[in-house]
């Protein structure tokens, strides 16, 4: 059986803006089969649009051709393939961009997110047991991150889901797919941020917010936000960071270092630029820590001092999907949440529909949103 749904497609990358006007997603009914053994058939309820999903659209970050984006979401079990025992119909889930075979090296050591088959089929656009399951007539449509979650519907397989608990809005519960894990995680699990730690988060868009929610659960006595936006640190100010900084001339690093005496403790790149990781680098002390979060255009060059990394014992540290095992992470956060403690609800900025999606785009490029959901 096969399902016709409105999916937003993308058959190249965009030529040129507004996205409003030149309108690179189209929305369009394909064909989605069924789930197959180990699959599940998810209808969307949230979709949240993350930068990952703007380097898609522009072309920054190269993928397979159409394919329909969207990577952070939630929605409700319509459907499940044989031998799915985690969810049933009916169940709301979390969906998670980064699928875990559970039998790779990775795997099977708890390092879930470097899983290696789960990447090969993102790269290739297919999910975790190959091939694809939409359809645009006799074409196949690739899917983004192993979701696909611009759409009403989307199969994806058992292990790129998460139960949501029943109290937890939908659109809340797409956060905690990417932006939570990405944020809170890449904090909490690589930075391995301690309570009185002085932190500097340079880039506070969704991702960088989150990490400050995520620094002040930790127990960080500063909470340094850095940003060459006015209208962001206020918002970071909202969300509890204790400072702000306001970087114009790339004198941002220097600031830091004058106000904490010496450098952060630790110092996360959240923006996903050479220059926020330059600031990241510059602003932490000696033998302090550095993890870089965010999606550099691969075409970017860059030089590092070795020698000064050497005498300033820095530990510099990629950081992707927040070094989370979502199974275990993710409702540990969920209870943070339930409990108020990790209120990511404030994250959220803007509500639209799906059809909207490019205007959404848009409003992502020129930093006008923190998170925006996209409603099929």
């Amino acid at each position: 059986m096969v399902h016709h749904i409105k999916a937003a497609v993308l058959a190249a990358a965009a030529d040129g803006r507004p996205y409003a006007d030149t309108r690179p997603l189209s929305l369009e009914t394909v064909t989605l089969d069924d789930p197959g053994p180990g699959e599940v058939l998810v209808r969307i309820a949230a979709a949240s649009l993350c930068r990952s999903d703007l380097s898609v659209v522009d072309g920054k970050r190269a993928w397979p051709m159409p394919i329909v984006p969207g990577h952070e979401a939630s929605g409700v079990v319509e459907a499940v393939g044989k031998d799915v025992t985690s969810v049933a119909p009916g169940d709301p889930v979390v969906l998670v961009y980064q699928p875990q075979c559970g039998a790779c090296p990775s795997c099977l050591s708890g390092d879930a997110h470097l899983c290696g088959p789960g990447l090969a089929a993102n790269r290739a656009g297919e999910l975790l047991a190959g091939g694809t399951r939409l359809h645009r007539g006799e074409a196949h449509v690739h899917h983004h991150m192993g979701l696909s979650a611009f759409a009403e519907m989307a199969v994806v397989s058992e292990r790129s889901v998460v139960p949501l608990p029943r109290d937890i809005p939908l659109e809340v519960g797409a956060l905690f797919g990417c932006a939570v894990m990405c944020g809170v995680g890449t904090v909490i699990n690589t930075g391995r941020t301690r309570p009185g730690d002085t932190v500097a988060i340079a880039g506070v868009g969704g991702v960088g917010s989150s990490a400050i929610l995520g620094a002040l659960l930790a127990g960080a006595d500063r909470v340094i936000a850095v940003d060459t936006d006015p209208d962001r640190l206020a918002e970071a100010t909202r969300l509890g960071a204790t400072d702000t900084v306001l970087n114009t001339d790339g004198d941002a690093a220097a600031k830091i270092i004058d106000m904490t005496h010496g450098g952060a403790d630790r110092a996360f790149e959240t923006a996903g630029t050479i220059g926020a990781f330059e600031t990241a680098f510059n602003a932490v002390k000696r033998g302090g820590t550095v993890a870089t979060v965010g999606l550099v255009d691969p075409k970017t060059p860059f030089s590092l001092d070795v020698a000064g990394l050497v005498t300033s014992a820095k530990t510099v540290v990629g950081s992707y999907l927040g070094s989370c095992n979502p199974r275990r992470d993710i409702p540990r956060y969920m209870a943070l949440f339930r409990h108020g403690r990790l209120p990511v609800d404030k994250l959220i900025t803007h509500r639209l529909p799906l059809d909207q999606v490019n205007t959404a785009l848009d409003r992502m490029a020129d930093r006008r949103a923190l998170r925006q959901i996209l409603q099929p």
